[in-house]
């Protein structure tokens, strides 16, 4: 396999990098510090081309792969990491599981804001008794009595982008079993839709919690009717390599500042980079890093032929996930209270990769997926079913 960049991914990479350099770089550290949705971001983006790089031209995106999603998201996040957030948010995720599956209709309604930076799509799955067993979800759609759409009843909580959202996309059952679940599309406003408390997450980022009483869903807007469940959560996977590219450039980004200061800070009159101790240290991070990113161009340049492989997905989101943290908080042991400080971007980047081992599918069930290809057979994690008295 070629790892090597081809000529057309060398010249994106490149202008991805000088568009970030110029546009982005002054403000990096006040945008890390900001909680919300960068939408100042997300419209320069969409005027630099970067948004819906995975999109279908025909659906108003750039037509183009998930490499070169990842190549983009890359580049951002060196220079500005809060940054990244846009181009995973235009590319990967909710956005790319509605433009596969939208109606003409849909597309026209919503795609369109979204791909002009103009909105946000929130990706409502988890809930407070379906985390990682998403299958146990109880947020149910039902017949509405007075019309051919659905009554919506339940809650979400951890949904991506839940105070900035305009539109959100929500998983839901429209019956018993893994064969009836499914996602509507809900807008922010709609009767019976109400948001909890909000909370702060490690990273500085807000999120509420999301209810749904008898919310009408006209049948205009179910995204995936009964049926739907295993074609969203193969979808999945693309969601899963853009976290994997953004742990893994901070985790890079971390390094590189970390890196720099021991070039040049003294300590016992010699350079920071003199002392073997640290020598290895950055030796270590290098090469997890180096690793991880071949792992993660694996997955994605095999999902250009079609989905993204489970088991390669898996793989690079536990490595990158892993050395994203690993690197950035090695980093900040590095730099010691300037690393630690709000002053500097290692601090964001050490509690933005923590977040990551856990969205998108914790490290344990990624370990779990992985195991099941090692041993080419499905491991159950439920409790086994008492049989009854005979």
């Amino acid at each position: 396999m070629d790892f090597n960049f081809t000529q057309e991914q060398s010249m994106f990479r490149d202008a991805v990098k000088g568009w970030a350099q110029r546009a982005l770089a002054d403000d990096a550290l006040e945008r890390a510090r900001n909680p919300e949705f960068p939408f100042d971001v997300a419209r320069q983006a969409c005027e630099a081309g970067l948004l819906g790089i995975t999109i279908p031209q025909e659906d108003g995106g750039l037509g183009g792969k998930l490499m070169d999603a990842v190549i983009a998201i890359e580049q951002v996040a060196l220079v500005c990491p809060k940054s990244a957030d846009v181009i995973q948010a235009g590319s990967f995720g909710a956005i790319r599981t509605f433009s596969e599956y939208a109606t003409p209709d849909q597309k026209q309604r919503y795609l369109t804001r979204l791909l002009r930076g103009e909105a946000v799509i929130g990706l409502g799955m988890t809930e407070a008794e379906a985390g990682s067993a998403v299958t146990d979800l109880k947020t149910f759609a039902r017949p509405d009595p007075s019309g051919d759409g659905w009554l919506l009843k339940g809650g979400k909580v951890f949904t991506s982008h839940s105070e900035e959202a305009d539109v959100f996309l929500i998983y839901c059952r429209f019956g018993e079993g893994v064969g009836q679940i499914g996602s509507v599309i809900i807008e922010r406003g709609a009767p019976g839709f109400t948001m909890g408390k909000s909370a702060t997450y490690l990273n500085g980022e807000h999120w509420c919690p999301l209810f749904f009483d008898d919310v009408p869903v006209p049948q205009a807007n179910v995204l995936l009717g009964p049926g739907g469940f295993k074609k969203q959560i193969t979808g999945f996977n693309a969601e899963r390599l853009g976290n994997s590219a953004r742990a893994l450039a901070l985790g890079r980004h971390a390094f590189n500042i970390a890196r720099n200061y021991a070039a040049e800070r003294k300590q016992f009159g010699r350079t920071l980079s003199d002392f073997q101790g640290l020598q290895w240290k950055f030796a270590d991070m290098y090469a997890q890093l180096e690793a991880a990113q071949l792992l993660l161009y694996r997955a994605a340049i095999s999902a250009d032929q079609g989905l993204p492989d489970a088991q390669q997905t898996a793989v690079a989101k536990l490595m990158c996930n892993e050395a994203g943290f690993r690197v950035s908080n090695e980093a900040m042991q590095v730099m010691g209270g300037l690393g630690y400080c709000g002053e500097s971007l290692v601090e964001y980047c050490f509690r933005k990769t923590r977040g990551w081992q856990i969205a998108g599918g914790s490290l344990e069930m990624m370990r779990n997926r992985i195991a099941e290809g090692v041993f080419d057979t499905r491991f159950s994690q439920r409790a086994p079913q008492v049989g009854g008295a005979g």
